[in-house]
């Protein structure tokens, strides 16, 4: 298993046939490292399967893609006693998910509830790709006492909330490894917190889960989003909001309540990406209005203004210092 960048981040893919040194290796680090289950071909007699695997605190994001691969509670791996619950998000491809006698089918975008402590499975094939989320069965009952009443069902209702849970496992897995350990725990408890409102609870913990992770997790989404298109001179609150599925008013709010405006982020955001462009030796030769276009700056005079007022000195005196 590679570790990609920091030690609770791995990628590793396996292509081949169920035996073999390089096989048996791959199999032991998926149970012992990372997923504690058993890993077969999914169709014929090959397994052909990348995986992505980032720990949060007890929360566990994988990422699966490929041809043919079925992982597995076995009786065998039944016997380390772990009771965790597991969350299969369909991504694309055809997702077959077995739980003790039941068997089920999902397409794009269905979510399902499987619980670890069983006989069950998930099996990829032709070119299927799969998110996971494994959680301690204890953090979840917490917020969401009766989630075991939804296990091994094919979850179609919201949509809004199915969308949040797919869109935070991607910026979770990708960014919470590199976070500090407060960071990793936070983002744990606000992908838990999304999990419940999906599954249901009772009113008061629905307004926990809403107020500590749905709010949260759109926050990071924002910014995330903000970002990603700094170039954008035409970046707003309404595309933002838009894309994060609330009003302009709504998001406007959830950044005020860090203390801070969407625009004052955005313009942060802005200047420190000119800041760290200034500061690469590889941009030496570059205009500094040129650098400051490609931050989203299209005023040149008003970006000079607001780089000084924030940092304390002009861009020029920055880049030769």
């Amino acid at each position: 298993m590679e570790r990609a960048g920091a030690p609770n981040f791995f990628v590793n893919r396996y292509t081949g046939p169920p035996r073999g040194r390089d096989y048996e290796r791959w199999r032991e680090e998926l149970y012992r490292c990372t997923l504690r289950v058993d890993v077969q071909p999914g169709a014929g007699d090959s397994i052909d399967c990348e995986l992505q695997a980032s720990l949060l605190g007890g929360v566990l994001l994988g990422t699966f893609s490929g041809t043919s691969a079925e992982f597995s509670r076995t009786r065998d791996t039944l016997k380390d006693g772990y009771d965790g619950m597991c969350l299969v998000i369909a991504t694309s491809g055809r997702v077959l998910i077995s739980h003790e006698e039941h068997s089920i089918e999902l397409s794009e975008s269905q979510m399902c509830l499987g619980d670890m402590s069983v006989l069950c499975g998930t099996r990829m094939s032709n070119h299927s790709k799969i998110k996971t989320i494994r959680i301690p069965r204890t953090l979840l009952l917490t917020i969401c006492p009766k989630a075991e009443d939804q296990l091994a069902l094919a979850l179609r209702g919201q949509p809004p909330v199915r969308e949040a849970v797919a869109r935070y496992h991607a910026l979770a897995a990708n960014l919470g490894p590199h976070t500090d350990v407060v960071g990793q725990h936070l983002m744990a408890q606000h992908m838990v917190d999304l999990i419940a409102l999906l599954l249901g609870t009772d009113a008061d913990r629905t307004e926990l889960a809403s107020y500590r992770g749905h709010s949260a997790a759109r926050l990071d989404l924002m910014r995330a989003d903000v970002i990603a298109n700094l170039s954008r001179g035409d970046l707003t609150i309404y595309s933002v909001a838009q894309k994060a599925g609330v009003s302009p008013r709504n998001a406007q709010r959830i950044f005020e309540q860090t203390g801070t405006t969407f625009t004052e982020f955005l313009l942060e955001q802005r200047l420190l990406l000119v800041r760290k462009l200034l500061l690469d030796p590889l941009n030496r030769w570059r205009k500094v209005s040129d650098l400051a276009h490609s931050a989203g700056f299209p005023d040149v005079s008003y970006f000079n203004r607001v780089f000084r007022r924030r940092f304390g000195v002009t861009p020029s005196d920055m880049r030769a210092a």
